[in-house]
């Protein structure tokens, strides 16, 4: 031990401060107990700084290009259209600084203490933060590790001014006029959608057989036919194979049905997804069990195979949400205070940010018959909705999955304007025991989209309104 480097010793630690970590330190805190959170890089981790909150600026600004170009078929006409990417960059740099701010100040309004440095275990009680400048060793009761990913950088593909992970993606200086994004999946679709937006000619080129496949194919094909209409080329079972860089683009070499192919642009996006930061926080030395791609094993209460360290988020399997690492998060808090929380993945929806948006929660169809359940599918197009006729935005259908015995909700899934929004009542319904009927007894104001949700329930019942 380093002379002078007496332990400081902490009740419970958070390691990470993203949103499992940061949400993980405040319920432990309201919970009674002490808690130190330490991270290297910024409160509010990838999803507040360079993740979930800046896509969405961005995205949102996009939205706002596309709204100032006019639409003839509304009669609005417009001219001259021009886009200050550095104020929409600055902007959306407002934002991240006001949620990264705000993080700061529920952790210290909640009494957790704040430490700035890399953690690295010694033992199952013990811990090192080092920065810059020393080495501090803390011990704890407790431990959560929530640590985060990082993208995966894929070979031929180093990441460079010119090749670009979802980061460099997101703080480029000007809009490209081509862009190349490497993997289709919901982060390769949200920002080549967004700079479609703006302009860039955009190629997706996805190693499978279809782009988001995560999701329904109906799901999918309503978000194709807009990326279509945005001129974004999609070229699937495409296999990036090298990229050659000069100063002012790149070329990107792929090899389709056995031959090879080349593409140019200004920059080349590697969105193929995403790995655990598991790799140098010394867990092997303590001897916590790991699978072979580096995702910490868990119980239902977020526990390690050590008793008092608990793993969260991205280190874990499932989808890497911030949602998830939230909840986890909470449930892992709940636990070291003895209470009888248990993660339960039921109700926890997955949302892609593209044109239309899409949304899941429960099971899908397939997923329900998988399982043994009988059950009824029951749509409802954007189509026949009111409001979404006056948004001018009527792509898409909600798909309601109920047990056909007794019309327990049991899945939904959206392809449509503001399902992002829309999914949540679907998740309560779920999460309450709820069934067809108890949706369709709720009364939905007039005209908005969440109607689409009681019409869907009415459809489930045998007895739509609005569609034959």
């Amino acid at each position: 031990m380093v002379v002078g480097d007496f332990p400081i010793e902490v009740d419970t630690l958070v390691v990470g401060a993203g949103p499992g970590g940061y949400v993980a330190a405040i319920r432990a805190a309201q919970l009674g107990q002490k808690v130190t959170i330490a991270d290297k890089g910024a409160l509010g981790g990838v999803c507040l700084n360079v993740g979930c909150i800046p896509s969405k600026a961005l995205i949102q600004a996009g939205h706002l290009a596309v709204h100032a170009r006019g639409n003839e078929e509304l009669g609005i006409k417009t001219e001259n259209v021009s886009i200050d990417f550095s104020k929409v960059q600055e902007w959306k740099g407002s934002v991240v600084k006001k949620l990264t701010s705000g993080v700061q100040g529920l952790l210290k309004g909640n009494k957790v203490d704040i430490v700035k440095g890399e953690v690295y275990f010694v033992d199952k009680n013990t811990v090192k933060i080092m920065d810059d400048k020393k080495s501090q060793t803390y011990t704890f009761n407790n431990c959560i590790i929530a640590t985060g990913s990082r993208p995966i950088e894929i070979p031929g593909f180093k990441f460079s001014d010119r090749v670009l992970d979802s980061t460099g993606a997101l703080n480029l200086k000007e809009i490209p006029k081509k862009m190349v994004v490497i993997g289709g999946g919901y982060i390769g679709t949200e920002l080549g959608t967004a700079y479609a937006n703006f302009g860039t000619e955009v190629t997706v080129l996805e190693g499978t057989k279809d782009i988001l496949g995560g999701f329904e194919k109906q799901m999918r094909q309503v978000v194709k036919k807009r990326l279509k209409n945005k001129n974004v080329t999609i070229i699937t079972e495409a296999m990036a194979k090298g990229v050659e860089e000069s100063k002012d683009g790149v070329k990107v070499t792929y090899e389709v049905n056995g031959k090879s192919e080349t593409v140019e642009a200004d920059y080349v996006l590697v969105t193929v997804g995403r790995r655990p930061n598991t790799d140098e926080l010394g867990l092997e030395q303590v001897g916590i069990e790991m699978d072979d791609r580096g995702l910490i094993k868990i119980n239902k209460q977020c526990r390690t195979n050590f008793d008092n360290i608990y793993a969260i988020g991205d280190v874990v399997s499932g989808m890497p949400l911030a949602h998830k690492a939230s909840y986890e998060g909470k449930v892992a808090a709940e636990a070291i205070s003895g209470e009888k929380a248990e993660i339960d993945y039921i109700g926890m929806p997955a949302v892609v940010f593209s044109e239309p948006e899409l949304a899941t929660v429960g099971y899908t169809e397939q997923e329900a018959k998988d399982a043994g359940f009988d059950v009824k599918a029951a749509k409802f197009p954007f189509a026949a909705n009111g409001r979404a006729l006056s948004l001018n935005d009527s792509d898409g259908f909600m798909k309601l999955i109920t047990r056909k015995e007794d019309g327990l909700v049991i899945g939904a899934q959206i392809a449509g304007p503001n399902a992002s929004d829309m999914i949540a009542e679907l998740g309560l319904a779920i999460e309450a025991g709820m069934t067809a009927e108890d949706i369709a007894l709720t009364i939905h104001a007039h005209p908005t989209l969440g109607e689409i949700t009681m019409e869907a329930a009415e459809v489930a019942l045998g007895t739509p309104i609005h569609m034959l």
